[in-house]
């Protein structure tokens, strides 16, 4: 599918998406735009991994969002089957939603990117190390990235301590999707589903977790909670909702909600939505 220019001459969607990424103000992407991309032969596929972090595949593209890999970084507490990440075919590409040692792993993203492509990080943020042959670069908000087959965006979240993150919104196949990082609630679902929902799936943290660690601590969750997570997918417009970022036990500093797998199913009871809770390693059906 093309878009239209001006005195009726259509140009190709990549040629028309690079010609805004490089101009002086940063470009929202129209959903009109995004919900007509032809789908690729063979489809989008989407692999949940461990906790956050999820894989979307087309046969001549790669691109993971907060891989994690790292058996250290939550230990025994995190009963998630860490899914490796060296195989990844074609052009690829890691985005960040923020530098915490849980979404960026540096031994994830360097499996990932040991030939080569491309980091992705919030403005702002510097992740190191970054792999030899990679290169990484900042995300401004609503400005679309080109990378590979998938078009990303980066869009407003809110960190639970006040870090720069950001969410972020995927464009291929035919397909759109959300990625929530461990946001908590905020007040921007609004305006990002008007620029660029509906989506056909939104993965979103649902355990929100009370933090210790700093004092005096608050009490307060700075991850969506199960409910909250329910409310930002119908808001954005999601068609399904894939629940990440749940599961941790043991940590007297990082105390999840309880059964917010069960309370999440519960609560999607009274809207539309389809909840799929896929396994690490398992690969998404679109709904």
């Amino acid at each position: 599918m093309s878009a239209p220019a001006s005195g009726g001459v259509r140009v190709g969607r990549r040629a028309f998406l690079s010609g805004c990424a490089a101009g002086a103000t940063a470009l929202l992407l129209p959903a009109s735009l995004a919900a007509a991309q032809v789908p690729i032969q063979g489809g989008l596929r989407i692999q949940r991994l461990a906790w956050a972090g999820i894989r979307l595949q087309l046969p001549g593209s790669t691109l993971f969002i907060d891989p994690l890999t790292n058996a250290a970084e939550w230990g025994a507490a995190l009963p998630d089957v860490l899914i490796p990440v060296a195989d990844a075919v074609g052009e690829t590409s890691v985005l960040l939603t923020h530098v915490h040692s849980d979404h960026f792993d540096a031994g994830a993203v360097a499996q990932a990117l040991h030939a080569g492509g491309t980091v992705i990080q919030p403005a702002g943020t510097h992740p190191l190390p970054i792999p030899p042959k990679a290169r990484a670069r900042p995300a401004t908000l609503w400005e679309p990235q080109l990378l590979g087959d998938f078009t990303a965006t980066a869009v407003p979240a809110s960190d639970g301590y006040g870090d720069p993150q950001v969410s972020w919104v995927v464009s291929a196949g035919g397909r759109r999707i959300f990625h929530g990082g461990d946001t908590m609630w905020h007040g921007h679902w609004w305006k990002i589903a008007r620029q660029l929902g509906p989506f056909d799936m939104a993965f979103l943290p649902i355990n929100g977790a009370r933090f210790g660690w700093r004092k005096p601590v608050s009490g307060q969750p700075g991850v969506l909670t199960p409910e909250q997570a329910i409310a930002a997918a119908t808001v954005l417009g999601a068609r399904s909702i894939v629940p990440i970022h749940y599961g941790i036990s043991g940590i007297a500093e990082y105390q999840e909600v309880e059964a917010p797998l069960r309370t999440l199913g519960v609560q999607a009871r009274t809207s539309t939505l389809t909840v799929q809770p896929v396994q690490p390693g398992a690969w998404v059906a679109w709904p």
